[in-house]
């Protein structure tokens, strides 16, 4: 199966970008973060909110690709539920569970650490991205938007679109385009160093995974958001760094 022109030129566009632009500009945003941070306060919502728009963006763009592609339909990128309501409602509130349960084993685990003053794979992992993590009260909103943007947009356009575009487009077997999207979705977080890409390309082949067996991506979506925001918005924030905002 082949694109119209335009389709396939809106795809090539939105794949150098994810693969060549994002990562340099996520890269840059975070480095200036981390230079800038202690001397502008307003420097990380900012930031926050510069990627949360562009995910927007691509994921519109992913949407309209689908709209203008005569060969593409919203199910062919995953977004259709293939189950009845209740297994449906039963498998998110089964995900947002274990994801609870995993968030207090890290607090426990953090708090074990703290104790013993060891340091663990995790708290390397986690200093991998020490700047990304809240500080006040405000900061903890906009990353938990970040990380529900990610889980919606990110899932949309690396694991519904861009394995769609491999296989239809350009002709791949399911399974390499996916493995395409994994490489390009690991490559969007190299502002977290090797040590923090590792655990992004865990989760992102779980997430394929579970996308192939269930054939939408709604638990994707929640697994994601719920992931981010247990590593980001509800991460252990260093003492030293804790500032107290006004209610």
């Amino acid at each position: 199966m082949s694109f119209t022109p335009l389709a396939l030129a809106l795809s090539v566009v939105l794949i150098v970008h994810l693969v060549v632009v994002s990562p340099l500009m996520g890269k840059r945003t975070y480095d200036r973060l981390g230079r800038t941070r202690d001397q502008d306060p307003g420097v990380y919502r900012r930031m926050l909110t510069i990627w949360s728009a562009e995910l927007w963006v691509l994921a519109a763009m992913a949407l309209v690709i689908v709209a203008i592609e005569p060969n593409l339909d919203l199910a062919d990128i995953g977004l259709v539920i293939n189950r009845p309501a209740a297994d449906t409602l039963g498998m998110v509130v089964g995900a947002v569970f274990m994801m609870a349960v995993v968030l207090f084993a890290r607090g426990w685990a953090a708090a074990r650490a703290d104790k013993t003053s060891k340091t663990t794979r995790a708290a390397l992992q986690q200093k991998a991205v020490s700047h990304l993590l809240p500080r006040t009260r405000t900061e903890r909103w906009y990353a938990a938007g970040l990380s529900v943007t990610a889980g919606i947009t990110e899932e949309i356009v690396f694991r519904g679109l861009l394995i769609a575009v491999g296989t239809e487009a350009f002709g791949l077997s399911r399974e390499v385009a996916a493995g395409l999207a994994l490489a390009v979705f690991v490559a969007g977080h190299v502002y977290q160093g090797w040590l923090g890409m590792i655990p992004v390309a865990a989760a992102g082949l779980g997430l394929t995974f579970v996308y192939f067996r269930t054939g939408d991506l709604l638990l994707p979506i929640v697994v994601h958001a719920m992931i981010d925001l247990v590593a980001l918005a509800f991460a252990k924030r260093q003492r030293t760094e804790l500032v107290r905002e006004a209610a």
